[in-house]
């Protein structure tokens, strides 16, 4: 195998992965937080995001909560490839942690009248609490995760070792 082979083996497609990355977000923290809503953690509905889209009502049902729940694996997919495409580089959690925080604050503070029935501070506090971490260890996953696949260089150390 030639070196420039070798070469284009050892990076990831950003696209891909980040594809790959925010579908897996989305599906885990997705459904610790449907399960936040169905423990009673939080009063916001699974379905906060397509909130502008469908009513109220729809959203209650089984039917909404599976569209909240696809709607937070979309919001994820469409996350995971801003935090790829421009941050990737930043190494260790706290970007990630930053990120987190940044898309909570958009969300409940900043898009509150398009995306929830109250504004966040009307919520009870363990629903706002709830939320904050909720959305702190889904940012950290985000760009740990990315953190990890592009910024450790054991990985192609070992590879440049064995060729």
């Amino acid at each position: 195998m030639s070196k420039a082979n070798q070469k284009r083996e050892q990076y990831t497609n950003p696209w891909f992965f980040a594809l790959e990355l925010g579908f897996f977000a989305g599906l885990i923290w997705g459904g610790i937080r449907w399960l936040m809503y169905v423990m009673r953690f939080t009063k916001v509905i699974p379905g906060f995001l397509v909130e502008p889209f469908f009513r109220h009502d729809f959203l209650l049902t089984a039917a909404g909560q599976i569209a909240g729940y696809l709607s937070f694996i979309a919001f994820s997919v469409i996350v995971s490839l801003l935090y790829v495409l421009i941050l990737r580089k930043l190494k260790g959690p706290f970007p990630g942690l930053l990120y987190g925080v940044l898309w909570w604050t958009a969300i409940f503070i900043g898009g509150s009248r398009y995306f929830l029935m109250q504004p966040p501070f009307r919520l009870p506090w363990n629903s706002v609490i709830s939320e904050f971490c909720l959305f702190l260890l889904w940012g950290m996953f985000i760009g740990y995760t990315a953190a990890m696949e592009y910024t450790d260089e054991r990985k192609r150390e070992q590879s440049t070792k064995l060729a």
